[in-house]
C-alpha cells in the first residue's frame, strides 16, 4: 500500500459552476464520497481549506521572508481541499479522484507521498523522525 494524495484543484470555470449548485446537494454528494473512502478502508485524511483570500503567503525569494495577504496566485495554482488515500497503486488513486463530485472546469493533482523508509536511513534527523513517528503511531 501507498499513500497518494488527491490535492483538489478549482478553475475559474468551476468556481462559477459552484455558484450554481445547491450547497446541500454539493454537500450530500461529497458526503457519500467520503463515505465509499471511509467503507473502502482507503481514507486516511481529507480536508477543505478557507478561501485563498483568507490565507497568506511567505515569499522567501529575497534575503527575509515576505508575508503578503491573500487573495493570491491565480486561481489555476489553488487549491481547495485535499484527501490522503492509503492505497495499493497510482491507478487506484486515479480511480478513486475520477468518482470525486466535483463540478465542470475542477481538476485533481494525484501525487504519491513518500515514506520515510526512503530517505537515507543514517540521517540524523530522519532518524528522529522515525521515532517521533513510531510513538505518534505514524509508523
Amino acid at each position: 500500500m501507498a499513500k497518494y494524495m488527491l490535492i483538489m484543484r478549482a478553475t475559474d470555470e468551476s468556481l462559477a459552476e459552484f455558484t450554481n449548485v445547491d450547497f446541500t446537494e454539493a454537500m450530500n454528494a461529497m458526503g457519500k464520497f467520503n463515505d465509499e473512502l471511509i467503507r473502502a478502508g482507503v481514507l486516511l485524511a481529507a480536508e477543505g481549506l478557507e478561501d485563498a483570500k483568507e490565507g497568506v503567503v511567505v515569499d522567501f525569494t529575497g534575503e527575509t521572508p515576505v508575508v503578503t495577504d491573500g487573495p493570491y496566485g491565480e486561481t489555476k495554482e489553488l487549491f481547495g481541499g485535499f484527501y490522503i488515500l492509503d492505497v495499493a497503486s497510482k491507478q487506484e488513486a486515479i480511480e478513486w479522484a475520477k468518482r470525486a463530485p466535483l463540478t465542470a472546469g475542477s481538476k485533481t493533482e494525484i501525487r504519491r507521498v513518500p515514506t520515510v523508509d526512503e530517505f537515507p536511513q543514517d540521517n540524523e534527523w530522519i532518524q528522529k523522525e522515525r521515532v517521533w513517528r513510531e510513538q505518534t503511531g505514524q509508523l
